[in-house]
């Protein structure tokens, strides 16, 4: 799970949400909730952005209310950052895993829906594994 904390605002009547971590997130909503759904699909697109630009993707800073990305996006901001840290660019890794470099671009695009067999090799080749566990969750009273 990768979670980054928000900082949320009240704004003549709505909710404001900025981040540390990635200042060009900014988001609102009608209230809190609306607030916290939005800024999600904000943080995705954030680090979709950085991404794309090949920049660094911050490690989460501390914070009481955070957001969490969805599990897919977890695994592809984990790839990105494996790869950078190795110094392995989009070419070395196609030809790791003996795709081609639209193969590759998908695996690290946020928007498509990659396969888990793609992502798990596409680590593999960095030399991570994926592990998969469930951990008890905490229930939401307003469901």
């Amino acid at each position: 799970m990768l979670t980054y904390p928000v900082s949320l605002e009240d704004d003549d009547g709505t909710v404001f949400v900025t981040s540390i971590d990635f200042p060009e997130l900014t988001t609102f909503g009608e209230d809190r909730d609306e607030a916290l759904a939005r800024a999600t699909n904000a943080l995705e697109e954030a680090i979709g952005a950085r991404i794309a630009a090949r920049q660094d993707l911050p490690e989460p800073s501390a914070g009481v209310v955070r957001v969490t990305v969805p599990t897919l996006t977890a695994i592809k901001a984990m790839l990105y950052r494996g790869m950078r840290e190795q110094g392995i660019g989009k070419a070395e890794l196609a030809r790791r895993v003996g795709w081609h470099l639209p193969q590759v671009d998908r695996v690290l695009d946020v928007h498509h829906r990659s396969r888990l067999d793609r992502m798990d090799a596409a680590l593999r080749a960095i030399g991570c594994q994926l592990e998969v566990r469930t951990t008890d969750a905490e229930i939401d009273s307003r469901d």
